[in-house]
This record gives C-alpha cells, structure tokens and sequence, in this order.
C-alpha cells in the first residue's frame, strides 16, 4: 500500500481541498475555555455582576503554510499537521480583592493548551487583559471615596 501511495502524484495544496478554522469558532472555543478557567476561582466571582462574566475574545486566525511532504517525515507518528497560527486578545472582568496574575496565568495557559488541541491551529500570540475590576465598594450608589 505504501508503494501505491508513492506513486500517487503530489497535488498542490492551493488544487485540493483544505481545511481550515473560522475565526468565530476558534473565539467561541477561547471564550469558554477562560470562563471554565475563571470559574475555578470562586473567591473572586462574587464580586462581579451577573451580566459581566463573559470573556470578551477577538481572535485572527492565518492559514498554514504551505508544505512539502519531507518536512512531516520526522515528526512522531501521532502528531497532525498544524491547521495554522492565531492571534487572541482576551478580556477579562474579575472580582477584587483576587489574585490577578493567577487568574491570567489560568485563563493563557488553559486557551493555549486547549485551543491548540480542539482547533489544531496553534496560539502564536496571546493577551489577556484585565478589562474591569469589581470589588463590593464599588457598587455603591454615591460618589464618596473609599477608604
């Protein structure tokens, strides 16, 4: 079987089908694997109001390059080829008082790991930014300062 494969001619990538991952689906992923990340950290969820729990993801995917047949010789029998590289830029509501640094180290290496596996693009860049701090002084109604 191998011997009819060799003889089979190679057809360019660009003359055949290719899969490739929509944007929306890779943001869709990202965003519920940091909600399931953030969720693991129950001290500080109190303090943040029912409607701004969701992860705000905006993700841009690029395809794989193209490649030739020699390069993937090497590589373990189990792997698959890469669909391609995405950039995400996360957002992110968290309670204060928290541990922050914890929180983003959870929801990067979380979406990194598991995006990479569910999607098979891999996460070339990745910024999770600290959009709003909710802590219970600032809910209050009037303007006072908090001490």
């Amino acid at each position: 079987m191998t011997g009819e494969a060799e003889r089979r001619p190679a057809v360019p990538r660009r003359e055949r089908g290719a899969t490739s991952v929509a944007d929306r689906v890779v943001a869709k992923i990202a965003a519920q694997v940091a909600r399931e990340a953030l969720s693991r950290f129950s001290g500080s969820t109190g303090h943040v109001p029912p409607g701004h729990r969701t992860p705000h993801v905006t993700a841009m995917v690029r395809g794989a390059p193209e490649r030739s047949g020699s390069e993937n010789a090497g590589g373990p029998a189990g792997s698959r080829p890469m669909l391609g590289q995405v950039r995400l830029s996360i957002a992110v509501e968290l309670g204060y008082p928290s541990d922050i640094g914890a929180q983003c180290a959870a929801v990067r290496r979380e979406v990194t790991d598991r995006v990479t596996a569910w999607a098979g693009v891999e996460v070339s860049d990745l910024v999770v930014a600290v959009e709003r701090l909710h802590s219970a002084h600032s809910r209050r109604t009037g303007r006072e300062r908090v001490r």
